[in-house]
């Protein structure tokens, strides 16, 4: 009798079916661990560069040159002291001027970052040359007073007084800030004053009448807050006062724009804008 047909070989077993399973199922997580893990490292890597740029912008560095009218000296001075501790890998350098007299020089090519005019006629001539990175923000506010010898000895009450026999009343040429806004007074009180002369800007106006040499000027109110006890001041009314709104920008050819982006971020924000309140300027 013939042997019986051999029985096929065994099947896997139960165990042995799980192990292959699992084997299979552990490549697939590692392959997918692999392929995530690729994922992560290239998030990461962007992660890791994002904060170090964003650092890096933070980080203010370098000399910024700001253009600012000369009334705003005593007011940036401050600010820039605060802004150089806050960031002291950079240094603020200031140049003070009348608005008309930056303005030529930044159109003509001068090295400036920023630039901050006591008035928008100024800062327009600069932006219809070209010359202003984006556009002008205004940043603080001005009022008028007249500016007079310590005690007031030619007793002057208002503006009709600047016109009184025997006043030496001294202001700037037209085109500068102050001057233009002096004139606008005496035209709104119909008051006509011949100056006895033409001084460079406000800061030189000031000097005149605290020097002696003039008795009286009109100039902005932070000045005669400025001047101390060297000089008083005399409030010309507000429906003949002028209120001056003094914008600020980045220069298209700023050397450092970042650092001057920055200057201009701090002097708009809360910190520059309580210095300049300090020193009597109003809010945009």
């Amino acid at each position: 009798m013939a042997d019986p047909t051999p029985p096929p070989p065994p099947g896997p077993t139960r165990n042995t079916t799980t192990r292959r399973r699992g084997a299979v199922l552990l490549l697939l997580l590692a392959v997918l661990g692999f392929v995530a893990g690729c994922g992560s490292d290239s998030d990461s890597s962007t992660g890791s560069t994002s904060p170090a740029t964003t650092e890096a912008a933070a980080n203010v560095t370098g000399t910024i040159t700001v253009f600012a009218a000369a009334s705003l000296t005593a007011a940036f001075q401050e600010a820039a002291e605060a802004f150089q501790e806050a960031n002291p890998d950079a240094e603020v350098t200031l140049n003070f001027a009348a608005s008309s007299a930056l303005a030529q020089q930044i159109d003509e090519g001068a090295p400036a970052d920023v630039f901050a005019s006591a008035d928008e006629a100024n800062m327009t001539k600069v932006v219809d040359a070209g010359n202003l990175a984006g556009e002008p923000e205004i940043f603080a506010t001005n009022s008028l007073e007249i500016i007079v010898e310590p005690g007031n000895p030619k007793g002057i009450t208002g503006v009709a007084g600047l016109a009184g026999s025997g006043v030496i009343y001294v202001t700037t040429a037209p085109e500068v800030p102050i001057g233009k806004y002096a004139a606008l007074v005496l035209e709104k009180a119909n008051v006509t004053v011949t100056p006895a002369s033409l001084e460079a800007d406000v800061k030189a106006v000031v000097t005149k009448v605290t020097s002696g040499e003039a008795d009286a000027g009109i100039v902005y109110a932070t000045d005669v807050t400025a001047a101390g006890d060297k000089a008083d001041g005399v409030t010309i009314p507000a429906d003949i006062n002028v209120i001056a709104k003094y914008p600020v920008g980045v220069t298209k050819e700023a050397a450092n724009p970042q650092a001057a982006q920055a200057w201009l971020e701090f002097i708009t924000g809360s910190e520059g804008q309580a210095i300049l309140a300090k020193y009597g300027f109003g809010a945009a």
